[in-house]
């Protein structure tokens, strides 16, 4: 899971406590784009965990997150495999929809998780 060097950002950064992570999209290691907001939905919350464990910490840890969906009519499936990813007590959560800069994308998530004590 690395970053393309040309892009100007963080994958995650930590300070006082918490994990910033930049928003993840659903992008498979082959530069591949899965059919379907389940499928899209597991593969950024799969990167988000693995993004997580290099710093030591795992969904678990998520207190917020922010989604971007392209289709407002996804927003039941998606929270269906959301729900599969993330146990009581749940993040925070905002929701929007928006267009996003990579076709084929039907969401894009970003999370800020607090390291355990």
């Amino acid at each position: 899971m690395t970053q393309a060097p040309a892009l100007p950002f963080s994958k995650i950064r930590l300070a006082k406590g918490l994990a910033f992570l930049s928003g993840e999209m659903p992008f498979a290691d082959d530069g591949s784009i899965p059919e379907g907001i389940a499928a899209q939905t597991a593969l950024v919350l799969e990167r988000i965990a693995g993004t997580l464990a290099t710093a030591g910490l795992g969904l678990d840890d998520v207190t917020q997150v922010a989604v971007h969906l392209v289709d407002e009519a996804d927003f039941g499936a998606f929270n269906a495999e959301y729900r599969k990813h993330f146990q009581e007590p749940l993040p925070v959560r905002t929701t929007v929809v928006a267009r996003l800069l990579a076709p084929g994308a039907l969401l894009e998530v970003t999370v800020t998780a607090a390291q355990r004590d």
